[in-house]
């Protein structure tokens, strides 16, 4: 029983020098995660007081520790599952290097993923990122002061694999400002892997009640996004741009061959 008690109190001991440690992540103050470790302090402290004892009993029964512990344990997880939700309403920087803009040259911006807003969404985006499925791609639609279109890859096989991938609708929590990231759709429940920035200095709040639901925001580099290739207008068949279903079809070799001047991101990657 010594050696169980003795055993249960290293642990908590552990578990509280690692609490002290704990550095304040994004989103979280010092004074909060200070205050966590005075709070799982004091949870330790009256776990394993020993107010309780009897003078003639002056050790905790194996179930009294099992049931401390328990407690113990739950504290602490409600602790860290808080900690994890600020970090999950944070989401994660995405950074995209950009080649071909207008005038020349190249840049970059980067993207602040928003689950809080649209979780299934951005839990697309991401999985797109992870998977390069940005590399190589064409901002094939781009009309100033509205929109920058992009999001079909120049590989047709590998865009193939994604077009029948329907992703159910979030609810718009959010509005259509100026710099956010939005999954282009062709009605409910239709999002696959198109995405476009909202570039209207005044938003474009008119497509709130389409259905349109920000995933994210660019946090800097909203100048690059202004400088995306826009020389072929609208595409086909309304305007003189890419066709869509060309691209599907013949990926990059379609649009090198016959839009040569679009912006295109060399590569995407999640900033550690």
């Amino acid at each position: 029983m010594t050696r169980f008690v003795a055993s249960s109190l290293i642990l908590a001991s552990y578990l509280v020098a690692s609490s002290e440690g704990f550095a304040p992540s994004r989103g979280i103050s010092a004074a909060t995660v200070i205050g966590d470790c005075q709070a799982r302090q004091s949870t330790l402290n009256a776990l394993f007081s020993d107010d309780d004892q009897t003078d003639n009993d002056d050790t905790l029964s194996r179930r009294d520790v099992g049931s401390r512990i328990a407690m113990l344990a739950s504290a602490f997880a409600t602790t860290f599952t808080s900690t994890d939700a600020f970090a999950e309403e944070e989401g994660r920087l995405i950074k995209f290097e950009v080649e071909n803009l207008d005038g020349g040259g190249s840049g970059s911006f980067t993207v602040r993923t928003r689950p809080d807003w649209a979780p299934k969404g951005v839990q697309r985006f991401e999985t797109l990122t992870d998977t390069k499925f940005w590399d190589g791609c064409r901002v094939f639609r781009v009309l100033p002061g509205f929109i920058a279109q992009f999001g079909i890859t120049g590989d047709p096989q590998v865009q193939a694999k994604w077009r029948s991938v329907n992703l159910s609708d979030d609810p718009v929590k959010v509005t259509n400002s100026r710099g956010t990231v939005v999954f282009a759709t062709a009605g409910p429940n239709t999002r696959t892997t198109q995405i476009f920035i909202n570039t209207n200095p005044k938003g474009n709040g008119f497509l709130d009640k389409q259905g349109f639901s920000p995933i994210g925001e660019i946090v800097e580099g909203m100048d690059v996004v202004d400088k995306l290739y826009a020389g072929y207008g609208e595409g086909a068949p309304q305007g003189k741009g890419p066709n869509q279903g060309l691209i599907q079809a013949k990926g990059n070799e379609y649009l090198e061959a016959s839009y040569p001047k679009l912006s295109y991101f060399s590569s995407a990657k999640f900033v550690k």
